[in-house]
């Protein structure tokens, strides 16, 4: 039976879910120890409540949110990995947890070196030279692509007007475009679901900086005409940037640099695990070639002799891009993660993800579109337009999928699929449970035949039902009403 109280509502005069120990001179009183300025002129209204009623009532709350912990999440080119749990007793220990970022550099030696072979680890992954750990997101490591991207220019003397992205990218790709003072120019994807190196060669130009293209695309499907692609950006003195959200499905058999990359951008909350979701947390990291290494945002780890230090005597650098060294506490679960699964593990994790992913597009394109029925990597976009015409839209299908207990994927993205269901099952998901994804999901069509309404009015048995979304994002209400 789910608890529908307030926390306030629960709150009774003088319990209290903590107690303090005295301090030397024998008082308990934390008001007397702290300058009148500093205090309150009214207490703050906070719930006086037990330390079990505290405790029961979060937990309870918890089981109403799904998460990777409670069920399949299988939202496409977000990778909600299963993270291990030895991410947090890392990120727990007391010489990481109680570092404060304005140490000095004596005093942090263990925290740089990490810093340091976690940026070499990510070089030697994608075989390229020189990473920053800096960008505490893939959306914010792009605009620091493109800021490389447009020194270099800059150095070479012609920052250029344009760059190239396919009409498959991520939002974000034109916005970081944007942002980063360039114009954006789209190119289509074939009827294959790639992008055509003659395409490219018809918009490619002397005003043109480079190419942004995530590989395998978010269809899902690997760009096996990049190598011609670099050529010709190459050639014409452009730069290939690598969106990297899609990792997952390379690590350990394909490296960027190798498929004629400049540089390419980590999601590492993604691909080396890191619980994300719901605005962070993130990190991100940008690995370049040698070229573009003295442009990479300063201060960067770096190592004299047996010493660790933050280099800041960087004159071509772009600059600080973020306060500190980025989100320390992510890329130490990024270097735990991939330190416990070496070079054969994550070789596995691509392999798994691409089985997975596979795997699951055989059981399902049956019954719903699939627009590219060719091998993918480790995600699929189906399309859920036969339903639409039967009654059901793509939305429906994810909210029925809650009562179900799985989290809908990706929906209604990318953009150039109609009605889509964008699904990575990951390297982490039995084969059993990629068997009840299917089987919900194949059930969920059998039930647009036969009773519509049960799948238009879902979901039915989570803790809030169907909103009128448009109404709540416009008349924003989070008053409880008994």
């Amino acid at each position: 039976m789910t608890d529908d109280v307030l926390i306030y509502e629960k709150s009774r005069p003088g319990r209290t879910g903590f107690s303090l120990a005295e301090t030397d001179a024998g008082d308990k009183n934390v008001d007397a120890l702290i300058p009148e300025k500093y205090l309150r002129a009214v207490p703050a209204e906070l719930p006086e409540i037990s330390k079990p009623e505290l405790v029961r009532h979060y937990v309870e709350m918890s089981t109403r949110n799904h998460h990777i912990d409670k069920g399949f999440y299988p939202l496409g080119s977000c990778t909600m990995k299963y993270n291990p749990k030895i991410n947090d007793t890392a990120a727990a220990l007391p010489g990481f947890a109680n570092l404060h970022p304005l140490a000095e550099e004596g005093n942090c030696q263990g925290a740089l070196e990490l810093m340091y072979n976690l940026g070499t680890m990510l070089a030697e992954i994608t075989g390229f030279a020189g990473t920053t750990l800096q960008p505490v997101a893939g959306a914010q490591c792009e605009l620091v692509g493109l800021l490389v991207i447009r020194a270099a220019m800059k150095k070479r003397g012609n920052v250029r007007k344009k760059i190239i992205i396919p009409d498959s990218a991520h939002g974000t790709n034109p916005a970081s475009v944007i942002m980063a003072g360039y114009d954006v120019v789209q190119i289509n994807s074939t009827e294959r679901g790639i992008l055509s190196a003659d395409d490219v060669a018809r918009v490619m130009d002397e005003e043109t900086a480079g190419i942004m293209i995530t590989n395998p695309n978010t269809l899902g499907l690997f760009e096996s005409e990049i190598e011609q692609i670099a050529r010709i950006v190459h050639d014409a003195g452009g730069l290939l940037y690598m969106d990297g959200a899609n990792l997952n499905a390379l690590l350990g058999h394909v490296k960027p640099a190798d498929m004629g990359y400049d540089m390419v951008h980590f999601n590492l909350h993604k691909t080396f695990s890191t619980p994300h979701g719901g605005g962070g947390p993130g990190a991100g990291a940008l690995s370049v070639t040698e070229e573009l290494i003295p442009f990479l945002p300063r201060p960067m780890p770096a190592k004299d002799g047996g010493r660790y230090y933050l280099d800041n005597d960087r004159p071509d650098s772009i600059g600080r891009m973020h306060s500190f060294y980025g989100n320390f506490a992510v890329l130490l679960r990024a270097y735990t993660y991939i330190c416990h699964l070496g070079s054969k593990g994550l070789n596995r994790v691509s392999e798994n993800a691409v089985l997975n992913a596979n795997y699951l597009k055989e059981l399902l394109k049956g019954k719903y579109e699939l627009p590219h029925d060719t091998i993918c990597m480790h995600e699929f976009v189906l399309s859920g337009s036969q339903q639409k015409k039967r009654g059901a839209r793509t939305l429906d299908i994810a909210k029925r999928l809650l009562d179900f207990g799985f989290h809908a994927p990706t929906i209604y993205f990318p953009l150039i699929v109609s009605e889509a269901l964008m699904i990575e099952p990951t390297e982490t998901e039995s084969i059993e449970s990629l068997d009840r994804f299917a089987a919900a999901m194949l059930q969920i069509d059998r039930e647009i035949d036969k009773n519509l309404e049960l799948v238009t009015s879902a979901p039915h048995n989570t803790p809030v039902k169907r909103l009128n979304e448009v109404q709540a994002t416009k008349t924003l209400d989070i008053s409880y009403k008994g």
